[in-house]
This record gives C-alpha cells, structure tokens and sequence, in this order.
C-alpha cells in the first residue's frame, strides 16, 4: 500500500483569529464579524458560540447587551483576511508533495510516511503556521479527502490531541467507536435533508454510512454520496480540484507545465488567470470587493525559495476583467522575483456579493473604462496607494457617507503603509 496520505489543515475560528493575531486583548474575548454594512454576524469565536449567538443574528439584536456579555464586534476586514489566508496557505504549501487550498480558511495538502511520521508532519504544520503567521490551526491526516475532514474535527474536539489526528494512528476500535457515535449529518458533503433520508434508511451514523452498500446509495442518492461511502472505507474518489466556487469566495489556481521564470511570464498568468475568474463572477452574478494573488515554487527545489502574495481590495465591487487584469499584473509584477522558478499561481475573491445594478462607471453604458486611463490610474495607484487617485467618487479622499458601512472595522495591517501596527518599548 502507498504511504501517500492527505491533510486537511483548516484555521480554528479564521476571521477571529486574523483580528486576534493583531489585537491579544482580545483573546479569551466573545468576538463576532459582522457582514457587510455590519449586517449580521457571520464568524463566531468560541466564547461567543457559548453565549449561544447563532450565525446569522442581525447585530442590532446583540448591540443592547454586548457591553453586558463583554462582547467585542468587527467589522469584515476582507483585505486582511485574503492576505492572511495567503500567508496561511503559503505556510502550508511547504510542507506538502502538493496543495489544493479548499477555501479561504482550508487547504489540503500531500504528505507521505508511516503514522508517527504523519501525525509529526501535522504537528510541524502546526506549529509552523503559528510561528510564522500567528493563526491556530488543526490538522487531519488520513487516506482520503473525506476521511481527512473527519480526522480534522476528531482534532478540533478533543483538546487532548493537540489539534492534530492522523487517522491511522489512532487505534481502529477508536475510531470505530467516534463514527458510530457521530451522526452522518457530521460527515463533510451531508446535509441536513441527505441526512433525514439516510435515517429514513436506517443509516444513522458515519458507521451506518461506511457500512451502506455504495450501490445502492448511488441508486437512491447520488454518485457524490456514492464516493462519500467509498471514501469513507478508503478508497480515494474526490479528485484534485484547482477551481473552486462557493458563497465566500471564488479562486482560480493552476499548477503550470513548465516553471515561470520570468515576471513578463508571470503577468501573462495573472492575465488569463484573473479573466477565468472574472468569467467565473460572470456566470455566478457576483462581483468581488477585493481579490488575492499567490505565486510559489517548488519546496523540494535547491536554493531559497520564492512565494508571492498580495492582496487588491476595490473601492466598488466590480466583476470587471480590465480592472481585474490590471490589478492581478499590477500587484504580482510588485511581488515576483525574477529568475525564480514558480510552479503554480492563483487569484482569489473575496467579499462575494450579486450583481443588483450596473457598475458605478457603467451608468451611460460606456461599457469598460478606457485602457489608457485605467493604466495611469493603476500605476499612480501602486506606487501611492488605493486611494491616492480615482474616477469620479473613487478619486475622494475620503470615502462618501453612503459607502459601506464598516463602524468596528479594524486596520489593514498588512496591506496598508498608513495602518502598520505600531510597536513601542
């Protein structure tokens, strides 16, 4: 049998925990993230899942008491999120034979060895993303994708483990017992509705399921849960997948061929990659209000190593392929290293929400800005900062009353020169 296994790393409460790496008093705190227009609350910290405040909870309701319950609110900090999940998965990349990152908060990555050796590899990951980027993670190792979910909330439940499980090293008796314990509704891929079904069935538990003839399931459900089960008694379905799309961002990732080794080559992806993207908010209705582009060689390759990233947020969301192009190129020209050999790129959007009207410079149905003046307005803005020129409203120094509102909202401290964090002795 290969010892090739899979990790499923996945960042402990991801939006807490990037406002938390910059702010320590807010540790041990109940902190929410608010949506847009500080809307309602989308991310949770443990402390505040113990007040039973439920995602989703519109913040106007929470405002009155959160003095009382010393609850702490953020507004969404996009621009630092995707930068912080780049230095996440970038941390992550190192140590994998490969690497699909799954969301802005996911990724699974490649690992090979016996399972001592995997259940060490989880805990260098560990600890190598707190040391270099502050973020507490959890690790499941197992031999499938599905399997690997599961091992990761094994470690995210049971303090016990340290925050990592490697399925095969844990006794089999064990392991058997937690899935005949955990309902199939606990299962990555299986829904509330699948899972009434399942009981319908008699099929309960993720024990029921790994039990449940694939056939069958295939025949009542789908071939999706028909892998599920396969998956689940270790035979690896669920392909590597580099293009990805879900309600909190959409990214576009590819591995190349042959090594980039130029930034004249390294603009030219960027290029085609932020237009699949762009085509990817097309077909979904949305645009993006702010965008991540990576780049990353080999970690097994000799010399130092060489991986990219920035993140672009727009003034108005936008689902515009120019004004993407130009900011992907733009910042990834800033970022790459010339002569350095990089084996995979990808763009990523964040802060998704759906096309309701034309776009703020659309209005006489000009259709794209000029490229002319979308490339002066680039530049100026690289070299000075987002705000430092614009068309119309997006020239003010000051953005306008009727902007998004963004009241608890914290700096962006790793993408902005003005909002650096400051430390004094």
């Amino acid at each position: 049998m290969s010892n090739a296994r899979i990790a499923l790393v996945d960042v402990n409460n991801f939006y807490v925990s990037c406002e938390r790496v910059f702010d320590p008093r807010l540790e041990g705190r109940p902190v929410v993230v608010l949506s847009n227009n500080d809307g309602c609350v989308v991310a949770r910290s443990a402390e505040a899942k113990d007040l039973g405040i439920a995602t989703g909870t519109p913040w106007f309701q929470l405002q009155s008491q959160a003095k009382a319950w010393g609850l702490i609110a953020r507004s969404s900090n996009y621009e630092l999120y995707g930068d912080m999940s780049a230095r996440v998965m970038e941390v992550v990349g190192r140590h994998g034979t490969w690497q699909e990152v799954y969301s802005i908060d996911e990724s699974f990555a490649g690992l090979v060895g016996e399972p001592a050796q995997l259940e060490a590899a989880g805990r260098d990951i560990r600890a190598a993303v707190m040391t270099h980027v502050g973020m507490p993670v959890c690790v499941g190792v197992a031999t499938t994708k599905t399997l690997a979910k599961f091992a990761n909330r094994i470690a995210k439940q049971n303090p016990a483990l340290g925050g990592v499980c490697a399925l095969e090293a844990m006794p089999e008796a064990h392991v058997a017992g937690i899935q005949a314990r955990v309902p199939a509704s606990g299962l990555w891929g299986v829904g509330g509705r699948t899972a009434t079904r399942l009981k319908m069935m008699g099929i309960e538990s993720i024990a029921d399921l790994k039990a449940a003839d694939p056939a069958l399931i295939r025949k009542k459900f789908s071939v999706v849960l028909q892998r599920t089960v396969m998956e689940l008694n270790g035979i690896e379905c669920i392909p590597h997948i580099e293009e990805r799309a879900d309600k909190q961002q959409i990214m576009f990732s590819r591995s190349f061929s042959a090594p980039v080794t130029t930034v004249a080559e390294m603009e030219q992806v960027m290029t085609v990659y932020a237009q699949r993207g762009a085509a990817k908010l097309g077909e979904e209705g949305l645009r993006t209000s702010s965008m991540t582009v990576t780049a990353g060689t080999s970690r097994f390759a000799g010399g130092e190593g060489s991986f990219p990233a920035a993140t672009i947020r727009f003034a108005t969301p936008t689902q515009d392929p120019i004004v993407l192009v130009r900011a992907a190129v733009a910042a990834m020209r800033q970022s790459a290293v010339a002569g350095a050999s990089y084996l995979r790129a990808g763009v990523m959007f964040h802060g998704l929400e759906p096309v309701t009207g034309p776009a703020m410079l659309d209005v006489f149905g000009a259709g794209a800005p000029s490229p002319d003046v979308g490339g002066v307005l680039g530049d100026v803005r690289n070299k000075f900062g987002a705000m430092a020129i614009g068309i119309g409203i997006g020239g003010m120094a000051e953005a306008p009353q009727w902007s998004m509102k963004r009241e608890h909202s914290s700096p962006r401290y790793t993408t902005e020169w003005k909002e650096l964090p400051v430390v004094r002795a």
